[in-house]
């Protein structure tokens, strides 16, 4: 007899892995010169806030189909808005470096999630150090630079724009759990895009009008329609996508389909773009990387059981033990009661390859780390 909500959630798992690596070729072949030739990421950025924050009005204001938050102008100027700084700065120079090097070397490089995460965090507070959480950093570093170091293309500017893009995802990440969590506020995918889309189409509307709105007005753009509301609805639909996996699936489970669309996306990067040749050092370096990133979600991992059975009684450890596994959802999810709010809409959501909730997004097994940190 086939077991229906197990058939569902492996196919909820398929739809996020297509959705997250579709999206990231998507952006690729649009930004890409010798493709679709739109070399204006801040632009297509915009498309997606303003995309995005629509589709989240109505939701919210219109269809009514969740409720927003008790928002104050104090909590909005505090929190949101911040929030929504780094964000947008994330979108921005992870969606520039796709013009500089190629799909694999960037998903190598978001390897780096984890490192930049644990060290805002440090500097923030919400973690500390310790020595075998600094061993699988040192281990990570140095698979990227081997990786980097195998890279035909490497390009300086592409690198930096990416490495940049991570920080500035990983302090966003930090800051959602230092400001809003700590003000009791939680947010689901969609009240997140409600919120933060609007505030991130306002500071991206700076840098565009400096930067990207004088080459508009000199060069001659293509603009298809079909072509950049299919990519921004590709997006939105990676959100939500994200959101149902989160609901049904613990933590392990969502972080091995991570490390899945991680090496598929490599794979079909080289084959839909010639021009992204993958070395052996590349695999090496990757390869060293990822194990370090392995061994970090599994500390991380027993570090939330252990929390979970210390605050257990001892009858009640027993009827829950079976329920480790879809509990260790929490990760993502901490001062949370549903299994969707909190952090949770700021990990899983932001795979910077839904460039509506940035995102979105490193390697997607190395961005969900900021909900352990407290734990």
């Amino acid at each position: 007899m086939i077991n229906r909500p197990l058939v569902l959630t492996y196919l909820y798992l398929l739809v996020y892995i297509l959705l997250s690596s579709g999206v990231i070729l998507y952006n690729k072949w649009v930004l890409s010169p010798k493709y679709f030739n739109f070399p204006l990421p801040i632009t297509l950025t915009m498309i997606h806030m303003g995309f995005s924050g629509a589709v989240a009005f109505f939701l919210v204001r219109v269809f009514k189909v969740v409720s927003p938050v008790k928002m104050t102008f104090e909590i909005y100027a505090t929190c949101v808005i911040p929030i929504s700084a780094f964000f947008a700065s994330s979108l921005w120079f992870g969606n520039t470096a796709y013009l500089h090097i190629s799909v694999a070397f960037i998903q190598m490089l978001k390897a780096l999630m984890p490192v930049a995460t644990f060290l805002m965090a440090v500097v923030c507070g919400t973690d500390k150090l310790r020595c075998d959480v600094f061993f699988n950093m040192v281990l990570v570093s140095v698979g990227v630079v081997v990786s980097s170091y195998g890279e035909i293309h490497f390009n300086v500017v592409g690198t930096v724009y990416q490495v940049t893009g991570i920080f500035a995802e990983a302090l966003r990440l930090v800051l959602t759990q230092v400001l809003l969590q700590k003000k009791g506020l939680t947010l689901n995918p969609i009240t997140s895009l409600y919120y933060i889309a609007p505030c991130s189409f306002v500071f991206l509307f700076v840098p565009w009008y400096l930067l990207e709105k004088p080459e508009m007005q000199v060069t001659q753009i293509q603009f298809n329609f079909w072509i950049f509301f299919s990519n921004a609805l590709c997006a939105l639909a990676l959100n939500f996508s994200i959101f149902l996996v989160i609901g049904r699936t613990g933590a392990v489970t969502i972080r091995v389909a991570g490390v899945l669309k991680d090496w598929i996306l490599i794979a079909l990067s080289t084959v839909i773009f010639p021009e992204s040749t993958i070395t052996g050092l590349n695999i090496i370096g990757y390869a060293i990387a990822l194990s370090g990133v392995l061994m970090y979600n599994y500390i991380k991992v027993k570090d939330v059981r252990a929390s979970q059975l210390s605050s257990d009684s001892l009858p009640d450890r027993i009827v829950k033990d079976w329920k480790l596994e879809k509990k260790s959802s929490d990760i993502f999810t901490p001062n949370s009661n549903d299994g969707n709010g909190g952090n949770g809409s700021s990990d899983m959501n932001v795979d910077e390859e839904a460039p509506l909730l940035a995102s979105s997004r490193l390697s997607h097994i190395g961005r969900m780390q900021v909900g352990n940190h407290n734990q």
